[in-house]
């Protein structure tokens, strides 16, 4: 890669910002799409984001993608959001227009959509429990709404549950009920963190979070059986357990790379105008990933 005085730039910004695959994955598809462009990553302190935001109008930057802590104070900066960006009210993109304005969007959800439909599931009327009410279950609550799936969500804050059902136009139940509702839907999508890898791997067993299950599972093991599909938005490592323990009972299991790939791609796509390489993206993050 060479950069002159004519190279484009994007990046991300975030705190932490340093473990993020995004460079690999934008400046694979910049090489694959032959584009005198780069990407970096930027570590922005939380209460920041308007100043980042603004230096990329004054730079010119192409875009920006955002991460945490800065999605929610990011779509109260932009000047315009596009329709799942105003309903989460959560920016993961950020497109500088000609006129110099802000365009907010949020890729997560599609890029779920995109992932699963890889894996040759399409969600239209295929009951779906959604696991978690944080950032990514709400985006997966929503695209899947508004796909046609009937949604469940489960979370351990009540409330956290109830708003991403109502992205979705679906219900909730009980954390402690997710093993019954398992047993009654056709997709699980795990939206929680449990599985992650972790500089502190040990487990603490008195979590209510795993309430029921193993300490690396978000629900039982026993809910989980041959007429399934589990998703697991957890992409480090890529072979969770849950992933591990859906096989094992006969689960179709879709891991969370795929997910990834999709939300850059589009956001290649909204900067660049060109289709995103999302075979050559996805061999980078799985480079990435095995070192």
């Amino acid at each position: 890669m060479t950069i002159s005085a004519w190279t484009r730039v994007a990046g991300v910004i975030g705190d932490p910002v340093r473990h993020s695959l995004s460079p690999v994955l934008h400046n694979a598809a910049y090489r694959e799409l032959a584009l005198d462009w780069v990407y970096a990553a930027f570590e922005v302190p939380a209460g920041a984001t308007g100043a980042a935001l603004d230096a990329i109008r004054v730079l010119g930057f192409a875009g920006l993608s955002i991460t945490m802590p800065h999605k929610t104070a990011a779509a109260e900066c932009c000047d315009e959001l596009t329709p799942d960006a105003a309903a989460l009210q959560s920016v993961n993109t950020v497109r500088l227009i000609a006129d110099g304005r802000l365009v907010g969007d949020s890729t997560d959800g599609e890029g779920f959509l995109r992932a699963l439909r890889d894996a040759g599931r399409d969600p239209a009327g295929v009951p779906a429990l959604v696991l978690g009410g944080g950032g990514a279950a709400r985006a997966v609550a929503l695209a899947l709404g508004r796909a046609g799936a009937p949604v469940t969500v489960c979370a351990r804050k009540p409330e956290a549950a109830a708003a991403a059902a109502r992205l979705a136009g679906g219900e909730t139940a009980g954390w402690e009920e997710r093993g019954a509702v398992a047993s009654r839907c056709v997709l699980v999508i795990n939206a929680t963190p449990i599985g992650m890898a972790r500089a502190d791997t040990a487990a603490d067993s008195a979590d209510p979070a795993t309430a029921g299950a193993a300490p690396d599972l978000p629900l039982p093991a026993a809910a989980l059986g041959p007429d399934h599909v589990c998703v697991d938005l957890v992409y480090h490592p890529r072979d969770t357990a849950l992933l591990r323990v859906a096989r094992e009972r006969g689960a179709a299991a879709v891991d969370g790379l795929g997910m990834l790939v999709h939300q850059a791609g589009l956001q290649v796509e909204a900067w660049t105008g060109r289709s995103a390489p999302i075979g050559a993206m996805r061999a980078a993050a799985e480079a990435a990933l095995a070192r």
